[in-house]
């Protein structure tokens, strides 16, 4: 067990930890810091109520709470998984004790636990994935209140205020966290998505090489707001309006809205060109991507994407991979001219830019290379754990600054 001050209870509501690649690379390079974690997170299906996963990292995993993708359903997970934190988060410390609360969001909801336990001592980071008022304005549009926006955004002021440090994601999150959030600069760090060091190129898999001569490549969380409509589109008009027959595009990922959009690719006759995997292996994973001659961010331009950091187009570089996308401002810092950009939201710019890439292999293994060079210059998780302890330092540092003081007094 690590020694008083470096036990961290992690908050993860969104994902089991098996599937959230972000919360999983910041509890090991804790552990490797010589950190004690312990997560409290939803239990997959295969999984366990307590697992020990690697040395120093132990999850306590509850069921599922189930339902729909509606607002009043949202509304019943985060209530039900709050409660369930807290009747966990009591036997953690009964059981391993813990100094600091790492909460990851989505949601914003956790802060009553963490103001809680700041009454007896323990600290609070906030780990901002997700703009959460966004989030929701953009998956259900105007159905969507006002209310309910700007109950989000109390909330997301309240977590950033209670919160010791705030982590985000990019400089446009640090932004909101600054101006909505009152947060000084002091408090931000800022832990980009990236890579690690195994993601990697690894031999192509024959049963989609064998599909079309062009290979297209997507890969994420499959929603509402995740533009896989507009790539539908993008494809329907690159068949069908700009004659390239020969491409073959696979889809990989899982998402409350997949049903809706096979339907929709049939109705567009793509089904001879689409594939919707599912959720795949980590193998089979780097095997379809490293298939893939093009690999394509859809996300359309919104207040949420628009600030968003997208680690598909990590993946995409660190694989080599040319990128085609819409012109937001946070793909230019991420992909610079890793990417070729398409008029936000115009979907059939956004073909005649795959177009390009198809007629053009040397300009795809230059921008391939210029996307692995980014990823190891700067952009892989190797660089962005550095801050994440840094954070934690300043942090863990405070008590101990704190006791000085008082002793020398």
């Amino acid at each position: 067990m690590a020694s008083a001050g470096k036990r961290v209870l992690m908050l993860l509501e969104n994902n089991p930890y098996s599937q959230d690649i972000r919360a999983k690379r910041e509890a090991r390079a804790l552990a490797r810091a010589g950190y004690q974690v312990t997560v409290i997170c939803p239990r997959p299906k295969k999984g366990r109520s307590f697992e020990v996963v690697e040395p120093n990292i132990h999850l306590y995993q509850y069921p599922p709470p189930g339902g729909g993708g509606g607002v009043l359903s949202y509304l019943w997970e985060y209530g039900y998984s709050a409660l369930m934190m807290f009747v966990l988060s009591l036997r953690v410390a009964r059981r391993e004790g813990f100094d600091v609360i790492h909460a990851h969001n989505p949601p914003d909801t956790l802060w009553p636990l963490a103001a809680l336990y700041k009454l007896f001592g323990k600290r609070f980071i906030f780990d901002h994935h997700d703009l959460s008022p966004e989030m929701f304005f953009a998956r259900f549009g105007n159905k969507s209140s006002q209310l309910l926006f700007n109950t989000l955004v109390l909330f997301e002021k309240l977590t950033c205020r209670l919160a010791c440090h705030v982590i985000a994601t990019n400089e446009s999150y640090q932004k909101i966290e600054m101006e909505r959030g009152g947060v000084p600069p002091e408090r931000i760090t800022i832990v980009r998505n990236g890579p690690d060091e195994r993601f990697s190129l690894v031999a192509e898999a024959p049963e989609i090489r064998e599909k079309a001569t062009t290979i297209l490549g997507y890969v994420g969380i499959i929603g509402p707001q995740d533009g896989l409509d507009y790539l539908l589109r993008s494809l329907h008009h690159l068949v069908y309006t700009l004659q390239q027959n020969d491409i073959f595009c696979v889809i990989i990922g899982k998402g409350d809205a997949v049903p809706q959009l096979k339907e929709y690719a049939r109705q567009l006759k793509l089904e001879k060109h689409v594939w919707f995997t599912g959720w795949v292996s980590d193998e089979d994973l780097l095997r379809y991507l490293s298939t893939a001659d093009i690999c394509l961010d859809p996300d359309p331009s919104n207040p949420f994407n628009d600030r968003c950091t997208m680690i598909k187009m990590m993946e995409y570089m660190a694989l080599g991979k040319p990128i085609v996308a819409y012109d937001l401002s946070e793909h230019r810092v991420s992909a610079g001219d890793a990417a070729l950009y398409a008029q936000p939201n115009d979907e059939l710019a956004f073909a005649r830019r795959i177009v390009e890439l198809i007629h053009n292999p040397e300009q795809r293994r230059q921008m391939g290379q210029i996307g692995r060079s980014r990823i190891e210059a700067r952009l892989a998780w190797s660089h962005q754990e550095k801050h994440l302890l840094a954070a934690y330092d300043t942090l863990t540092a405070a008590p101990d600054r704190a006791a000085r003081t008082a002793s020398a007094r």
